[in-house]
């Protein structure tokens, strides 16, 4: 079976795509698989060292808000448009494909496109709980719609031909325990926060949970906590810790720039605070956690807020747009689950009933329907 992925620009999108090949591989050993995304894109360094070959297309979305460096934008955009469909062919027919599956991201526009209009069976898988432009466009084309959250449908033509597959995890998120976690982080089992922005980190999350850190360190509470402040803040969070008389040696603490390991400190986590991104949100089901989400105010479509309420509304999650909160508003959430651990308890179930066990299998039955096709 010869496999086209076409999706880029960001990991929300490429790390989707390199899960689906994943999957192929192990039903399919013999596949052989080309991706398609733009030069400048994250995808240009990750898909090599994952190991797959990739071919470029230029490809540029068009900005809305009207200046100069956007008209500029805009015009680079234009011209690659102009070109995009030749090279779309290009990719298409020089590789001849079996199947076709984009995983969203502007490259997945001309390359899914052209793949459907040559008889290619195709099919898009879309993160978030409010799909992208692209993908909206494109499941009106493809053969089958894949959705990590059904709340998409209601974005999507009413006749798409559609499977809520969730999103894959990494398999390690899976097989850690609570008990060895803990033990790896030197952790008793008070209840422990995670808190996290992403690899550059979130100035939000990071000011909030700064006042969270003092206020259970000042109070000796039964507390561990495990954050990464990100790249944003490499100088300000230790200082912000230093300027409050809290000791980073302090057992109950794990304080870094980056989180590493990411499997054992999820495991040992009774609440996480966090953004809202699609594949952070899978891990939390998988793993049945609690938490309290700040949905990234600057993201396309505003698409984490509406992944955020998918939890929200579950009762696995509280959520709190970026606009609301407050260092000490957090702290009195924090306070409550503290005191309510039965609440912790209830959320994190919660979360657990929302994860898709069988996403793998899900996924490779599309993908054999398509090969049918």
């Amino acid at each position: 079976m010869k496999v086209l992925l076409a999706g880029g620009g960001t990991g929300g999108h490429i790390n989707p795509a390199l899960a689906i090949a994943s999957i192929i591989k192990q039903h399919d050993p013999g596949a052989e698989f080309l991706f398609a995304g733009t030069p400048n894109g994250m995808e240009a360094k990750l898909i090599p060292q994952a190991g797959y070959p990739i071919e470029f297309i230029n490809v540029a979305g068009f900005q809305r808000k009207l200046t100069l460096k956007n008209i500029k934008r805009n015009a680079q955009a234009l011209r690659y448009l102009a070109t995009s469909g030749k090279r779309a062919k290009e990719i298409v027919t020089g590789f001849s494909p079996d199947i076709a599956i984009g995983t969203g991201g502007y490259v997945s526009g001309p390359v899914i496109r052209m793949a459907a209009k040559l008889g290619v069976p195709c099919a898009i898988h879309e993160q978030n709980a409010y799909p992208g432009v692209t993908n909206k466009l494109l499941a009106k084309e493809v053969s089958h719609v894949m959705l990590t959250f059904k709340e998409a449908l209601q974005y999507l033509d009413k006749n798409v031909n559609y499977t809520v597959t969730g999103l894959p995890v990494r398999a390690s998120i899976l097989q850690e325990s609570r008990a060895d976690a803990r033990r790896k982080l030197g952790f008793d089992d008070g209840m422990c926060i995670l808190s996290f922005g992403g690899s550059l980190g979130a100035g939000c999350i990071n000011e909030t949970m700064a006042e969270v850190i003092q206020w259970h360190t000042s109070n000796q509470l039964k507390i561990n906590h495990i954050h990464g402040y990100g790249g944003m803040g490499r100088e300000s969070f230790p200082k912000a810790m230093r300027d409050r008389g809290v000791d980073l040696n302090n057992p109950r603490l794990r304080i870094s720039e980056y989180i590493n390991d990411m499997d054992v400190c999820l495991a040992a986590a009774d609440l996480v605070v966090c953004r809202a991104g699609a594949s952070t949100l899978a891990e939390l089901e998988a793993v049945g956690r609690s938490s309290l989400l700040i949905p990234s105010p600057i993201v396309t479509g505003n698409h984490q807020f509406h992944n955020a309420n998918v939890l929200g509304k579950a009762g696995a999650a509280i959520v709190i747009e970026q606009k609301d909160v407050t260092p000490e508003g957090i702290v009195e959430q924090v306070k409550n689950l503290y005191e309510h651990p039965e609440k912790l308890r209830s959320m994190a179930q919660h979360a657990a009933d929302l994860a898709v066990p069988d996403t793998d299998e899900r996924i490779y039955k599309v993908i054999s329907s398509l090969q049918k096709a």
